[in-house]
């Protein structure tokens, strides 16, 4: 099975640091659900990991995240696109949890849903700790440079190996590029 998880918000949607707390502020950043369609078009099953401490926080409950993820599969529905799942964490940073990354819980759950190792699997975000939470549980790192992403790349410590891309649609077309096939490479982190 070929398996990628990807983070949500800045990477899939436009990101705010109010959060996202409706689907009317739930908006896909050009591509990201092309690149998803292509992606399931190449056999991947898609699989969201999301930090959604607004739950916490009391800004939105878990109805209206619903809401937001239906708007998303909807939206993704309409250019081809399935996510097959959605793993997220509703806890706040002081709740200790194990599941909210950079601690690797939800990509445990994943694993253990979808009955494979990580090793190697694909990991897609736009902050560290998106990467850290993958990274520790074998994933390979890819950070775009939506959302938080340029922030992130000039902030450094990312997991050794990462590669970087403007967005999702880059980083996809950079994935199903056949082997041996030449055009420009991703930047390498440091």
């Amino acid at each position: 099975m070929k398996l990628i998880i990807l983070d949500r918000d800045g990477v899939i949607n436009h990101d705010s640091p109010d959060f996202i707390k409706s689907p009317a502020e739930w908006i896909p950043i050009p591509g990201s659900l092309e690149a998803i369609a292509r992606l399931n078009q190449a056999g991947y099953r898609v699989v969201l990991a999301t930090n959604q401490s607004g739950i916490a926080r009391g800004l939105f409950d878990i109805a209206t995240l619903n809401a937001i993820h239906a708007k998303m599969h909807a939206a993704a529905q309409l250019v081809g696109a399935d996510i097959d799942a959605i793993f997220f964490c509703p806890h706040a940073a002081l709740d200790a949890c194990d599941c909210r990354k950079p601690k690797s819980g939800m990509f445990e759950e994943i694993g253990k849903r979808f009955k494979i190792n990580l090793k190697g699997v694909p990991t897609v975000g736009d902050s560290l700790r998106d990467l850290q939470a993958g990274f520790n549980r074998g994933c390979t790192p890819y950070l775009v440079l939506t959302g938080k992403g340029e922030r992130t790349q000039m902030t450094g410590g990312l997991p050794p190996g990462t590669k970087v891309y403007p967005d999702l649609a880059a980083m996809v077309s950079a994935l199903l590029k056949p082997a041996g096939a030449t055009g420009a490479g991703a930047a390498q982190a440091s």
